[in-house]
């Protein structure tokens, strides 16, 4: 660490040495950004339970701590979306902006209206039922793009898409949304300008709910099936801590034995899968940077950390658009939140195996 931490700071140094200038004079914005612990926040996509993500970040945005500096925010499906409202306030340097963006986002998406909560009640019903009943299941293809539309309405209603690129600025943290190709399988990340209302859809387009979305000629499908969330992509913008929001468990308490509780936990193992590998292959780096069998000035150590759901949820409640359960959401994210700024520093599970 010391000899990493040395380079940190003399590197800037040696730039002002070489542009002929006093390298023991350095600017005060400068010296506070190399003071600054660099943060990234990587939110796991989890359908309704995303609202936990909202309230997760409202509550550290509403008491962010000054001597941490936000570079990148990454997401996929719900987690994704949490994230591109979070990020348009930090465009604008405006964390009340985001917090504002991301309260009216999962206001409106509620089902507030009695014909809306009739058809949210529908589907959860619905799906419940087929545990119990030989239901028929009806391919997305087959169906009207309503809720894909209503998605998008949404997207359009609260993020000004045209907008980003004259925002964006080189310190404009980075943003990085998950999807993955339906026909090649390759795992895709759309980052910054290219995050479009197209590319949100795509990361949230669940098969057996929405049609694939085309992106530039493409065809794309939730980022629950790639990345979830992107992390070792986050390493580009050099953080010293990930936070991952988690919204699936890692745990269970008592073995599933019914044929809604297996399902309920495969879902939950394989919405992990992606984001486990990803965080060992971390693990995994500053192993070798602790032990010297790294030496290279291009890797540090990075401190993974989490954020998690903590309340017993199954897996058909992420459909679930009912305005109580997503308010008992974000007030468990923001509880979540708080513990996690005024409680003892909690490392990622798997980051300390």
């Amino acid at each position: 660490m010391k000899s990493s931490t040395q380079e940190f700071f003399l590197l800037p140094a040696l730039e002002m040495v070489i542009e002929g200038c006093n390298p023991f004079v350095i600017p005060r914005e400068l010296a506070s950004d190399m003071k600054a612990t660099k943060i990234a926040i990587a939110c796991q996509g989890g359908g309704s339970h995303n609202a936990f993500t909202a309230g997760v970040l409202r509550e550290l945005f509403r008491v962010w701590p000054k001597d941490h500096r936000l570079v990148a925010l990454s997401g996929s499906s719900g987690g994704g979306v949490c994230a591109t409202l979070a990020w348009i306030g930090l465009l604008q340097h405006d964390m009340e902006l985001s917090r504002r963006l991301l309260a009216d986002f999962w206001r409106d998406n509620a089902a507030q209206s009695l014909f809306d909560s009739w058809v949210n009640f529908g589907l959860v019903t619905y799906a419940q039922m087929m545990n119990f009943l030989p239901l028929p299941e009806v391919s997305p293809y087959r169906i009207p793009t309503w809720g894909q539309e209503q998605l998008g309405q949404l997207l359009d209603n609260h993020i000004p898409f045209a907008k980003i690129p004259e925002w964006l600025e080189p310190s404009s943290p980075d943003l990085m949304i998950g999807a993955v190709d339906v026909l090649s399988g390759d795992f895709h990340v759309f980052q910054n300008a290219e995050v479009t209302r197209q590319a949100l859809l795509a990361s949230a387009a669940i098969p057996n709910l929405f049609r694939a979305v085309d992106v530039n000629g493409r065809l794309y499908w939730d980022g629950l099936f790639s990345q979830n969330p992107p992390i070792h992509n986050l390493t580009r913008a050099k953080p010293d801590e990930i936070w991952v929001v988690q919204i699936n468990p890692t745990q269970r308490r008592e073995e599933p034995t019914t044929l809604d509780e297996i399902r309920d936990r495969r879902n939950e193992l394989a919405g992990n899968l992606s984001m486990f590998q990803e965080i060992r292959m971390i693990t995994r780096i500053n192993e070798l940077l602790e032990e010297g069998s790294l030496v290279n000035p291009a890797y540090r150590p990075i401190r993974v950390r989490q954020i998690s759901v903590e309340l017993e949820l199954n897996y058909l409640s992420k459909i679930d658009r009912s305005p109580r359960f997503l308010e008992e959401l974000m007030e468990h994210g923001r509880e979540q939140a708080h513990r996690f700024l005024g409680g003892p520093v909690r490392e990622c599970a798997v980051a300390t195996t």
